[in-house]
C-alpha cells in the first residue's frame, strides 16, 4: 500500500487554492537575512571611465542639471566622470562646452565616429580626418562602439569586423594622436545564443527581442567577434584600449586574463556588469589582485544616481551576499538573481576607483 506523507496529518488537508502565475510574473522576496552594508562615499576618489552625460542615447541630454550631477559626484567622492557621447562636429562642440570646458578637470568627453562611411568607396579616410577633427576640438579619447561587427558594412556589402584593416588603421591613427580607445565589440554571450528556454536572459530579450544576434545568416558569434577584437588589439600596440564591459566578456574572467597577458595595452572596466561579477566575486578578486593596474571603475549608469554608485561601491568594498544589483526593479534587468560583494583588500581600491584610470587618460602627466 503506498502511503501520502502528510505532515499535519487530518488537520488542514484541504490544500490551498493554487493561483495562475505566468513565470514572467514571478518577484519572489528572498527570506534569508543577511548583514547589508550601506557605502554612500567609496574608500578612494573615483573616475567613471564609462558613462553616458549627452544626446546619443537620449532625446535630450541624458543629464538635464550638471549642477545637481556635480554635486551629487562630490557627495559620494566622484572627481571625474568620462562622458561617450561626443560623436563629432557640432556635436562633440556641444558636449564639450557643456561638461569639459564649464568644468576643467571634471567631465572628460570622448569622441564617437560614423563609421557608416565605410559604405562607400575610401570612406576610411573620411573616417579618419573625423578623428584627427575631433581630437582637435578636444576629444579625450574615442568610444568605438558594437556597430563595428554587427552592422557596419563596406561597399560589397560584407559586414565590417574589428580587425578589418580599415578599423585597424583608425585605430592605429587615434594612439598616434594620444587618443585612449574605449572598445564595445559585443554583449552579453546570451544575445548570441538561440532566444529559448535555455537562455539565462530570456526576460531581457524577450522585451527586447531586437538586442539578439542569434541569427548566425546576419551576425558573427560571439567568439568571432572577440577573437577579431584580440587580432585588433595585437594589430595596434601603440594605441592604450579600454575593453567596454570588462573586455566585453565578463561571462568568463580567464579569457579576460588572457585578453591582458596578450595585450599589455589593454585596461578593462567593470561598467554594466555587476549582475556577471557579482555571481563570481571571488574570481573577479583574483583577477583584480593578478592586474591591479588594469581593471578601471565605470558604471555605465546613465542618468547616474546615488543609488547606482553605492551598489558599485558595495560590490567592490564589502563581503555583504544576496543583495540587488538594480536596486528599485522589481525584476532584475540583467537576469533574476541577486550578487554578493568581492571584499576588494584595502590597497587595491585606490587603483581601481582612479589611478588606473588616470594614468590610462594621461590625468596624471601634468
Amino acid at each position: 500500500m503506498n502511503h501520502v506523507h502528510d505532515p499535519l496529518g487530518a488537520v488542514g488537508s484541504a490544500s490551498p487554492a493554487v493561483p495562475s502565475l505566468q513565470l514572467v510574473d514571478w518577484t519572489p522576496r528572498p527570506q534569508v537575512s543577511v548583514p547589508a552594508t550601506r557605502v554612500a562615499r567609496a574608500a578612494a576618489p573615483v573616475v567613471d571611465v564609462h558613462n553616458h552625460l549627452g544626446r546619443w542615447l537620449t532625446t535630450d541630454w541624458c543629464t538635464p542639471d550638471v549642477a545637481a550631477l556635480l554635486a551629487m559626484m562630490d557627495d559620494a567622492g566622484v572627481e571625474t566622470v568620462v562622458n561617450l557621447d561626443g560623436l563629432w562636429g557640432a556635436e562633440l562642440d556641444a558636449n564639450l562646452d557643456r561638461y569639459d570646458r564649464a568644468h576643467p578637470g571634471r567631465f572628460l568627453t570622448f569622441c564617437q565616429l560614423d563609421w557608416t562611411l565605410l559604405s562607400r568607396p575610401g570612406g576610411e579616410r573620411e573616417i579618419q580626418e573625423q578623428l584627427r577633427d575631433s581630437a582637435a576640438r578636444g576629444a579625450r579619447g574615442l568610444k568605438v562602439w558594437k556597430n563595428v561587427g554587427l552592422t557596419v558594412r563596406g561597399p560589397d556589402g560584407e559586414l565590417v569586423l574589428p580587425d578589418d584593416q580599415r578599423v585597424i588603421d583608425v585605430l592605429a591613427l587615434a594612439g598616434e594622436l594620444g587618443l585612449p580607445a574605449l572598445v564595445h565589440v559585443a554583449d552579453p554571450k546570451a544575445f548570441f545564443d538561440p532566444l529559448d528556454a535555455h537562455n539565462e536572459r530570456f526576460d531581457e530579450l524577450a522585451g527586447q527581442p531586437d538586442w539578439s544576434f542569434a541569427d548566425r545568416d546576419r551576425y558573427p558569434s560571439f567568439d568571432q567577434l572577440l577573437d577579431a577584437f584580440e587580432r585588433l588589439l595585437v594589430a595596434t600596440p601603440g594605441t592604450r584600449y579600454i575593453g567596454a564591459h570588462v573586455g566585453c566578456v565578463a561571462e568568463d574572467l580567464d579569457h579576460v586574463e588572457r585578453l591582458l597577458r596578450t595585450a599589455p595595452h589593454l585596461v578593462v572596466d567593470i561598467a554594466g556588469r555587476l549582475a556577471e561579477l557579482g555571481r563570481q566575486p571571488r574570481r573577479f578578486r583574483r583577477l583584480v589582485e593578478a592586474f591591479p593596474d588594469r581593471v578601471l571603475f565605470g558604471t555605465d549608469a546613465f542618468p547616474l544616481s546615488p543609488e547606482q554608485l553605492e551598489v558599485h561601491f558595495r560590490f567592490l568594498e564589502t563581503d555583504d551576499e544576496c543583495f540587488d544589483y538594480a536596486p528599485g526593479e522589481e525584476i532584475p534587468p540583467q537576469g533574476r538573481w541577486q550578487i554578493a560583494g568581492a571584499a576588494l583588500p584595502a590597497h587595491l581600491l585606490p587603483g581601481l576607483y582612479a589611478d588606473n584610470a588616470r594614468r590610462v587618460l594621461g590625468l596624471d602627466e601634468g
